[in-house]
């Protein structure tokens, strides 16, 4: 049977301040405590929502240079006295091979070039790093022996941008190698330095790629 709300007082104050606490109070503050916990454990969901699909949108990058791979007729202009004030430029002819490694996650591209100023051999390892989605490009010239420091970055609509900090004659400076204009058959390479962190830059080494269509190809 349903006690009245008079009745039901009696029936509490039998047991005390305890009593009234255990059955009005104590509901209404786990009601209170309760509530911001419920909009917390909302909100850490949708942040960890966003996070999952930011995760799930990185770009994969594995592949950026299928398009190199395979041989080359390169035209280069290399600047003579980077950072002087120079503008005496220097013109070699050559060829650039690129091959796979790893499927497609590095590959080795071998240049070899000449001109009035002599004659340059160079070689560049790229590697993809899966964590970062960042290619890492490792040059080295026939002349040194050793691998540069690696200049990282990525591409974004078709256009490749690759940065690092190293010195240069005894001076701190930023290194940036991009490659643009990509068609199935031609690619542009620009390296520039700057060395006021970053406001303005000068090139001073400038290739141009075409790619050289083998009697197999033509087949197709």
């Amino acid at each position: 049977m349903k006690l009245t709300k008079r009745a039901e007082l009696r029936r509490i104050s039998g047991k005390g301040l305890r009593g009234y606490i255990r059955i009005y109070l104590l509901p209404c503050c786990l009601a209170v405590i309760l509530q911001p916990l419920q909009g917390l454990a909302r909100q850490n969901s949708g942040t960890s929502n966003t996070t999952l699909e930011h995760t799930h949108s990185e770009r994969d990058g594995q592949h950026d240079f299928d398009f190199e791979i395979g041989i080359w007729k390169t035209h280069l202009l290399r600047r003579l006295h980077p950072l002087t004030g120079s503008t005496t430029w220097v013109e070699y002819e050559g060829s650039t091979v690129v091959r796979k490694v790893w499927n497609g996650r590095a590959n080795l591209v071998e240049l070899t070039v000449d001109g009035p100023a002599g004659h340059i051999e160079g070689l560049s390892l790229r590697l993809y790093n899966p964590q970062s989605h960042q290619w890492s490009l490792n040059f080295a010239n026939s002349n040194g022996g050793t691998m540069s420091q690696p200049t990282i970055g990525e591409f974004k609509e078709g256009r490749g941008e690759f940065l690092d900090q190293e010195t240069f004659n005894g001076r701190v400076i930023l290194v940036r190698f991009v490659i643009s204009n990509i068609t199935p058959n031609s690619c542009h390479f620009e390296q520039a330095f700057s060395n006021d962190g970053g406001k303005t830059w000068e090139a001073n080494w400038i290739a141009t790629d075409t790619r050289v269509i083998e009697e197999s190809d033509k087949a197709h």
